[in-house]
């Protein structure tokens, strides 16, 4: 579950994070009170759970509170990559000498935290980490023993900062991951951590994307979860009882288990195209839940075709094709269809869909294959 950047930074403050001041305003008359309340220049910032705000024209600097009334009109109502801006942060404008890169989050195949730091923030650190990882100091910090303070300096040099704010930023490093295992997150990140020319330190915006299967023991961050927020394909997936996450392709991914579906998004890049989405229906899935993970995945509007991967343990393959075929009969299929059906009772599935607008294949890179192919044909 994300977090907004005002959340977020609620949760940084408790642990210590320096963060300026900020208010939340839904209209333009709020931006204008809360700039007021503020003082001096300040920032309106879209509060969306999306990333490139700044490049889509929704963080804008205000030295008046008309100003930041008038940015705030633009900017409450707007659409960023599908999200509509329904709320803004006013925060206090901060002078910047210089901006950093602070973020912890997991890293599976070390069964560690990685936390990391880089001199060169501000900008997307994704493309840091992709043309120059070298600016990027990292280490793999074990749970049991948390992130100690010299193992906090050393990154903070390692990372490129100015060495007489090394201690504070240690500090800030240390407190940030402190929130990281608090909050039972999968990511935390500062991004901008500002160096102001006085030579305080800022988290002039923060990042925290906390795991749902935590969020049983954590009430008080399942309270800020906003439905209205999320997109709405993901969302109505999670009321289902499905695992969803939509993607910028037009191949619509369905599988039964995490790791059998990223594979099938990896097959569906070589055969030479982009998945559309992820769609997990787990171990031992019903007719009915096939059949409500295909009417979901179909009802994307960019999805141009379907690719089916199933390898039945628990779950069987008669029971797969009922969902496929009760799906298939209460709509109209447009979009090519390819399944890829083997394990448990997957010879009664194939008959079931023998005749059917579903077509069959043998292995996960033929099915791959065969979409790609269908749906670079289309018209």
């Amino acid at each position: 579950m994300k977090l907004h950047e005002h959340q977020s930074k609620d949760v940084l403050r408790g642990y210590g994070v320096p963060v300026q001041e900020g208010r939340i305003a839904t209209t333009p008359d709020e931006v204008e009170a809360a700039a007021r309340a503020i003082g001096g220049a300040v920032v309106v910032k879209a509060q969306v759970l999306v990333g490139g705000r700044g490049k889509a024209g929704g963080v804008k600097l205000a030295k008046t509170p008309e100003e930041a009334r008038m940015h705030g009109a633009a900017i409450l109502g707007m659409d960023i990559k599908g999200l509509t801006v329904r709320k803004v942060l006013v925060t206090q404008a901060v002078d910047l000498a210089a901006e950093y890169y602070l973020g912890v989050t997991v890293n599976r195949d070390a069964r560690a935290n990685a936390v990391m730091v880089s001199a060169l923030g501000g900008v997307d650190i994704e493309e840091v980490a992709a043309t120059t990882p070298e600016k990027i100091a990292r280490a793999d910090v074990t749970p049991a023993i948390g992130l100690p303070a010299f193992l906090a300096r050393r990154l903070c040099y390692a990372g490129g900062l100015q060495r007489d704010i090394v201690p504070k930023a240690a500090r800030i490093l240390q407190q940030l991951y402190a929130a990281f295992i608090g909050s039972d997150a999968m990511l935390a990140e500062i991004n901008p951590l500002a160096l102001t020319p006085a030579g305080e330190l800022i988290a002039v915006d923060g990042k925290i994307d906390v795991d749902e299967n935590a969020l049983f023991r954590r009430p008080d961050l399942a309270a800020l979860r906003e439905p209205a927020e999320e997109d709405p394909f993901e969302l109505r997936a999670m009321e289902q009882g499905l695992h969803y996450v939509r993607l910028p392709g037009e191949v619509g991914v369905i599988g039964n288990g995490a790791g059998l579906v990223m594979a099938t998004l990896d097959a569906v890049k070589a055969a030479g195209a982009a998945p559309a989405c992820f769609l997990d229906i787990g171990g031992g899935a019903k007719a009915e839940m096939v059949k409500a993970a295909l009417e979901l995945v179909l009802s994307d509007p960019q999805v141009q075709g379907v690719l089916i991967n199933v390898f039945g343990g628990i779950t069987r393959g008669d029971e797969v094709a009922r969902g496929l075929l009760e799906a298939a009969a209460g709509m109209q299929l447009r979009h090519p269809i390819v399944i890829r059906l083997t394990g448990t009772r997957e010879e009664e599935g194939r008959r079931l869909l023998e005749g059917s607008p579903f077509t069959p294949a043998a292995t996960m890179k033929d099915a791959a294959q065969k979409i790609v192919q269908l749906v670079t044909a289309k018209p």
